[in-house]
């Protein structure tokens, strides 16, 4: 993981596509794995799954400080209306995607008490 202070936004926010595309990889190969004919192999499911919650949660957090980041950066006070306007809509779009990310890891972490 690259060091916060040595990267841009853009490169985290990069990262953080790569991560979910990981993760869908991940799910895929959960996926595949329960629908063995063999039936499936639970240490794989498990490394999976624990691998999957890494990434999860390196999301989060890499969500979380760039919302907040981008919150806090106000380049739009002396300009036009709808530029600000863009900006704050931008924070919310952000703001629910970590809603969402929240309930994903939520259920996560329900299937795999079940499991």
């Amino acid at each position: 993981m690259i060091p916060q202070g040595q990267s841009s936004s853009l490169e985290r926010l990069h990262n953080v596509e790569q991560r979910m595309v990981r993760v869908v990889e991940l799910s895929g190969a959960v996926m595949e794995e329960l629908g063995n004919s063999q039936g499936p192999r639970a240490e794989a499911v498990a490394a999976h799954c624990r691998e999957f919650m890494l990434y999860m949660k390196e999301i989060q957090t890499t969500l979380r400080e760039e919302i907040k980041s981008a919150c806090e950066y106000r380049p739009f006070e002396k300009c036009d209306y709808s530029a600000r306007i863009a900006n704050e809509i931008c924070c919310k779009k952000l703001e629910y995607v970590i809603e969402k990310m929240d309930a994903m890891q939520l259920n996560m972490e329900q299937s795999s008490n079940g499991v």
